[in-house]
């Protein structure tokens, strides 16, 4: 079977564990030229050696204007190009409204909104005619959860940027979509909890409300950013995509 992004040059922001990493994955697997970004220069190279294929790692902070200066910067140089662009780097912390601070709200909303905002921004010259812009959103963005009011209002904002951003790119026929993932088994789900008892307890109980009886793998979000970022989904722009083993809709 022929290899569905062989040839093409895809950036993972956030690509070092969860989602971007099993994501990275795929993406090399698949024949793509793959550059993943992550705070930490240790998981990053962690990550390297477990995606393998042609993989560039760069330490960078999506938050930060000036590392992606620098991240696309290094595209062009050793690239040129980009074709497909997951804009999935994200964070997430449970506080209830009477404990909400400036420090947290910049936290959250310095990562999950501007820096998505920024990432696409200095993405598109080098963005190629046709490519794929898929933005890593949640099922949080239009539940109502307790203590996760700033979180969800970032993943829900995710959603009108792609409806935006989709008419700004249509000269060069780039496509923007949105994945929603629910709840998704990574070391970020147990970091949020603290502890492992009780993250255990909690997936165990979130996997008795979806009627596929589990929550997702990081593979199972990674499969479909392949499928967004191949040419079998080249007349699907705009869609927000939810993969939560049906919760959402019940």
């Amino acid at each position: 079977m022929a290899s569905q992004l062989n040839g093409k040059v895809a950036l993972v922001t956030g690509g070092s564990s969860g989602i971007g990493l099993a994501t990275a994955k795929r993406f090399a697997a698949e024949g793509a030229i793959v550059y993943i970004t992550g705070r930490k220069q240790d998981a990053l190279d962690k990550a390297v050696a477990e995606i393998g294929g042609k993989v560039v790692a760069i330490r960078a902070d999506s938050s930060i204007v000036a590392d992606l200066e620098r991240v696309y910067a290094t595209i062009r140089d050793k690239s040129g190009r980009l074709d497909v662009l997951f804009a999935n780097a994200g964070i997430a912390a449970f506080v209830p409204l009477p404990a909400i601070t400036e420090e947290h709200y910049d936290s959250i909303v310095d990562t999950n909104l501007k820096g998505v905002v920024f990432t696409v921004k200095y993405a598109v010259p080098l963005l190629s005619e046709g490519a794929s812009i898929i933005l890593t959103s949640s099922t949080a963005g239009y539940k109502g959860m307790e203590a996760f009011s700033v979180y969800s209002a970032t993943k829900a904002a995710i959603r009108q940027l792609a409806r935006g951003w989709l008419l700004d790119l249509k000269a060069k026929k780039i496509r923007v979509n949105v994945i929603s993932p629910g709840m998704v088994d990574t070391p970020a789900i147990d970091g949020l909890v603290g502890d492992p008892n009780a993250a255990a307890g909690m997936k165990a109980h979130v996997a008795s409300q979806i009627p596929l009886g589990r929550i997702a793998q990081p593979g199972d979000i990674a499969a479909v950013a392949v499928f967004l970022s191949s040419d079998e989904a080249a007349y699907i722009n705009g869609v927000e995509l939810p993969v939560d083993g049906g919760a959402s809709q019940i």
